[in-house]
């Protein structure tokens, strides 16, 4: 089996990815890979609590890598942070790391670029499956999402803090992505057929940043 990392941001299309990798007796996943902002310590552009991270990665049963950005990094400080995470893993036999991307040319090949100069393979389980075919499948399944983010000038706030469901699917604007593949929204998965336990949670407030982003927090609702 080769071994691999998997870039994990907690939303519903890694939860897929990963469902399918996992199913795949080609790949052993040694741990996921989530990048984090410092500052603020959530996941980048979804706006994750570190804890529910933490939680996430306990319930999948492997181990989480955390990658460390602060908050006002550009391309150069990402790369640098990437490229010392992805030479570490090298030396252990990590000969590739997989995605959840579904369509977007442009930043599949980005990544591509970025890991042939580690010396390493770009895996990628959901390429070009049907958008709409996937959100489905993914309800179908079993898991369970909720929106933490929503771009406001793709897709209205108020879809921030809703279940990721048949109604969502339903009410979404036409030339929104049913997966939000072009950056309308993300989500935090809190449940499905890979993990071991619901993610016990709760919803906070929501709160609207740099006047377009509206973030909804999610709170544990695990007690010590």
């Amino acid at each position: 089996m080769k071994k691999v990392i998997y870039s994990w941001s907690g939303g519903k299309d890694s939860a897929m990815a990963l469902y399918e990798l996992l199913k795949d007796n080609t790949y052993e996943v040694v741990s996921l890979l989530t990048v984090v902002t410092k500052n603020y310590g959530r996941i980048s552009m979804h706006g994750v609590r570190e804890e529910m991270l933490e939680l996430q990665a306990a319930s999948l049963g492997l181990n989480l890598e955390k990658v460390f950005i602060s908050k006002d990094s550009g391309n150069k400080e990402y790369e640098l942070c990437m490229r010392e995470t992805l030479m570490r893993y090298k030396k252990i036999g990590v000969e590739a790391v997989a995605f959840g991307d579904i369509f977007l040319e442009d930043i599949k090949k980005y990544r591509e670029e970025r890991l042939q100069q580690a010396g390493m393979k770009g895996v990628f389980p959901v390429w070009k499956r049907d958008s709409r075919e996937l959100a489905n499948t993914f309800i179908e399944l079993g898991f369970k999402a909720i929106i933490t983010c929503v771009d406001s000038k793709m897709l209205d706030g108020r879809f921030s803090g809703r279940l990721f469901d048949r109604q969502f699917l339903s009410e979404l604007p036409s030339g929104v992505d049913p997966c939000g593949e072009n950056g309308e929204f993300h989500s935090f998965v809190y449940n499905g057929p890979i993990f071991r336990n619901p993610i016990p949670h709760e919803l906070g407030k929501t709160v609207l940043r740099e006047q377009r982003f509206y973030y909804s927090d999610i709170l544990t609702t695990r007690h010590p």
